[in-house]
C-alpha cells in the first residue's frame, strides 16, 4: 500500500511511501497482541509486594492461655494468623512477573498491530523534520496542523532526537519512540501513528532482518 506524505503543515508533499504489504497488510493475530502485550506489561511490574509471615512477626512465643477448659480452640502463639497483629498466611513475597515469549511470537504481534492501524487509515507518514532547540509550542501547532491534537498519537523517529522528545514532553497524548523501541503496546495503545519518513525504512529493514 502507498501512503502520501506530509510535512508538518500537513499539507501533501507530492510523495508517496510504499509500505510493505507483509508488515502492514497481514491478517492480525490478536492472540499474538494479547501475548506481546501481557509480556510487556509483565516486565513493567515491581514485583516488591510482601507481608510478614507467622515466622517474621516481632511478638513473644508464649503460651497465651490455657490448652483446655476454655471453651474455645487451642492457641499457643500470639503470632497466630488469626488474631490481629498476626502473621499472614501464603502472603505476596519479592517475585519476577515476566516470562519468555518467542521472537517470531513478538514480530508477529507487531507486524499484526501496523496491520490495524493501516487497515484503519490510522497512519500518517511524515517528512523529517527537527527542531533547533525545544519547542513545546511547536509541537502544538504541528499536531494542530495534522489534525490529532485531541488524540493519542504515536511519532516514531529514525533515531534518538533531544530536542524532539524534550518539545513533546508536556503536550498531552503525545509520545515520541525510536523505531527500534517500537512495542506492540506502544502501537495499540496509540490511536494515530506518526512515522517520520527515515523512520519508515528504519521499520521495514528491522522486520526483514
Amino acid at each position: 500500500m502507498e501512503v502520501a506524505v506530509v510535512n508538518i503543515n500537513g499539507k501533501e508533499t507530492g510523495r508517496k511511501v510504499k509500505l510493505n504489504d507483509s508488515i502492514f497488510g497481514i491478517e492480525p493475530n490478536d492472540h499474538a497482541i494479547y501475548l506481546d502485550t501481557k509480556q510487556f506489561l509483565a516486565n513493567r511490574r515491581q514485583g516488591t509486594a510482601k507481608s510478614k509471615e507467622r515466622g517474621e512477626i516481632a511478638g513473644s512465643t508464649r503460651k497465651i492461655k490455657r490448652q483446655k477448659g476454655t471453651g474455645t480452640a487451642r492457641a499457643g502463639s500470639i503470632k497466630n494468623p488469626l488474631f490481629r497483629g498476626g502473621g499472614r498466611v501464603f502472603g505476596p513475597r519479592p517475585r519476577f512477573y515476566g516470562f519468555k515469549l518467542n521472537k517470531k511470537v513478538k514480530q508477529l504481534a507487531r507486524k499484526s498491530a501496523l496491520s490495524y492501524k493501516a487497515s484503519t487509515n490510522n497512519i500518517i507518514v511524515l517528512e523529517d523534520f527537527s527542531f533547533e532547540a525545544p519547542q513545546t509550542k511547536e509541537m502544538v501547532k504541528m499536531g494542530n496542523n495534522l489534525n490529532i491534537a485531541n488524540k493519542k498519537s504515536l511519532f516514531v523517529i529514525s533515531e534518538q532526537n533531544k530536542n524532539i522528545y524534550l518539545s513533546s514532553r508536556n503536550v498531552q497524548g503525545v509520545e515520541v519512540i525510536t523505531a527500534g523501541e517500537l512495542s506492540t503496546y506502544e502501537i495499540m495503545k496509540a490511536s494515530t501513528l506518526v512515522l517520520v519518513e527515515s523512520a519508515v525504512d528504519v521499520l521495514q529493514a528491522t522486520f526483514e532482518n
